[in-house]
């Protein structure tokens, strides 16, 4: 009797990871991760239950690893200056992230978690996904908090807005991880926003 496949699931999602870079979600399928890692189709159903609960796990990795980073440069500059330095690291961080770990901050910005807790997706990675989703508000509602001293509806979304879709549209858009020119933009325009703040 064959043994079973020994699969690194770590190895096996960056594979994944390198497909949704270089293809876009629609690439990644069981096939292309087959074929790319050279695990068989059936070890890697072992492992996922579906192509859905492949990409959630894909990106609830990789979200888990951008909050951790992202956390550590708000904390320094939260220690080093004042609170609107510390929303303009939180920007940055999309950047800086794309700079060490590459074009993989794509998965984050190229699908939202709500379209990967379809059926077959295990409860846990369901859980993890809402997880990621509740840290990036309180995330937002504390970062409003701490520079305009409230944390209604339009604030949180003027703060996301400073530390969501600003650094997602213009990285997404520069020729290079971290361009120059686009973490200029992303500074002033986010700065510009945290002075004058949301409407009253």
């Amino acid at each position: 009797m064959a043994r079973p496949q020994v699969v690194d699931i770590d190895a096996l999602l960056d594979h994944a990871r390198g497909i949704w870079v270089a293809e876009g979600q629609a690439g990644v399928t069981i096939r292309a991760l087959s074929a790319a890692s050279g695990v068989s189709n059936g070890a890697i159903y072992h492992h996922f239950s579906s192509r859905t609960h492949l990409l959630a796990q894909i990106w609830a990795r990789e979200a888990a690893s951008f909050r951790l980073f992202q956390r550590e440069r708000i904390q320094e500059a939260r220690d080093a200056g004042t609170a609107e330095d510390a929303v303009v690291a939180a920007a940055l961080a999309t950047g800086a992230y794309a700079e060490v770990k590459g074009a993989a901050v794509r998965v984050l910005f190229g699908s939202r978690p709500d379209s990967l807790t379809a059926e077959g997706v295990p409860d846990e990675v369901i859980k993890e996904l809402r997880r990621h989703r509740a840290s990036a508000a309180t995330l937002i509602a504390d970062l409003a908090e701490e520079v305009w001293g409230r944390s209604d509806k339009d604030a949180k979304r003027l703060m996301r807005n400073c530390v969501v879709d600003i650094p997602a549209r213009i990285f997404m858009a520069a020729d290079k991880p971290n361009d120059k020119l686009a973490r200029y933009a992303i500074e002033h325009a986010v700065r510009g926003l945290l002075a004058a703040g949301p409407p009253d």
